[in-house]
């Protein structure tokens, strides 16, 4: 069988602290880009890594109609993330246990048209694995966080220089980043300078989310489109549930109507601290918005 996309990232077990609440809720990159994706009609596989007694996650999954393909490890990743304001660009990430790194004989037997990255931390995919990957001659799409972020002894998780990037961003398709990652690695604070400079690595289409919606950088265009939620509930899991949608739908469309596709989604799960639960038809009637 041949995936539309697989995710491959760690399960994280998230502590979300706001002004208003603290929640205990199931994360981790693959799980919300997972949920995108399959609410979306997409032939959908999930890779992950996480102990065994967090395996609801993967029955949750599978239970939506996701193939999951799960490594269990001692630990499953565990992250508490602070958000001090209502500035949901602005966060503190502390991360106390790690489920470890991937191999590539995780993903040796699945035929994916996209595989997507979305790791939590720097060495989770290493750059070997990577290129293991690459050989699938698969369309490859990778989140800059798990690239550009590591973790101090006090397990704060910081962006720090990334002296690979040129020689693994030559090897990718779509780059997904925020604004925040997106000007730590260019020094521009525009986002529309940024998207050009990461273009210039090498991926041929950069996808940009910020607080009040997504860039996209394709064919050598500018799209722009704003999140439309009706509230904020759910800030975690914005990047992914839009890198995942957006580069799915482009499977079928045009930058331009994928991005639409993208932002909608993702204005939908905001909504939520959940991951993405509402289905195609949904989510097409907040899309057929953006056309008035």
């Amino acid at each position: 069988m041949q995936y539309d996309i697989t995710l491959i990232g760690s399960y994280t077990k998230d502590t979300i602290i706001t002004p208003s609440a603290t929640k205990h809720v199931d994360g981790g990159g693959f799980n919300y880009g997972a949920h995108a994706a399959i609410a979306l009609d997409a032939k959908t596989a999930a890779i992950t890594r996480l102990n065994k007694n967090d395996n609801h996650v993967v029955k949750n999954l599978e239970n939506l109609g996701v193939d999951v393909f799960p490594t269990f490890t001692p630990d499953s990743t565990e992250i508490k993330l602070t958000y001090p304001t209502n500035d949901w660009d602005n966060r503190t990430l502390i991360m106390s246990k790690s489920a470890g790194s991937f191999s590539s004989d995780q993903f040796d037997d699945i035929d994916s048209k996209i595989f997507l990255i979305n790791a939590s931390v720097r060495n989770e995919v290493e750059k070997e694995t990577l290129k293991s990957l690459i050989k699938k001659n698969s369309l490859i799409g990778v989140d800059l966080q798990g690239f550009i972020r590591s973790r101090n002894n006090d397990g704060t998780l910081i962006d720090s220089e990334w002296s690979e990037k040129e020689e693994i961003l030559a090897l990718v398709y779509y780059l997904k980043a925020d604004a925040v990652e997106a000007e730590f690695l260019t020094g521009e604070s525009d986002i529309i300078s940024s998207a050009k400079i990461l273009a210039s690595f090498g991926p041929k289409e950069i996808i940009i989310t910020h607080k009040d919606g997504v860039l996209v950088y394709a064919d050598n265009k500018i799209i722009q489109k704003p999140f439309k939620s009706k509230k904020i509930i759910g800030r975690s899991g914005r990047g992914d549930t839009c890198g995942a949608s957006y580069v799915f739908m482009r499977l079928s469309l045009k930058p331009e109507e994928a991005a639409t596709w993208a932002a909608a989604a993702t204005s939908i799960k905001m909504e939520y601290d959940t991951p993405l639960l509402k289905n195609k038809s949904y989510i097409e009637s907040l899309v057929k918005q953006y056309d008035k």
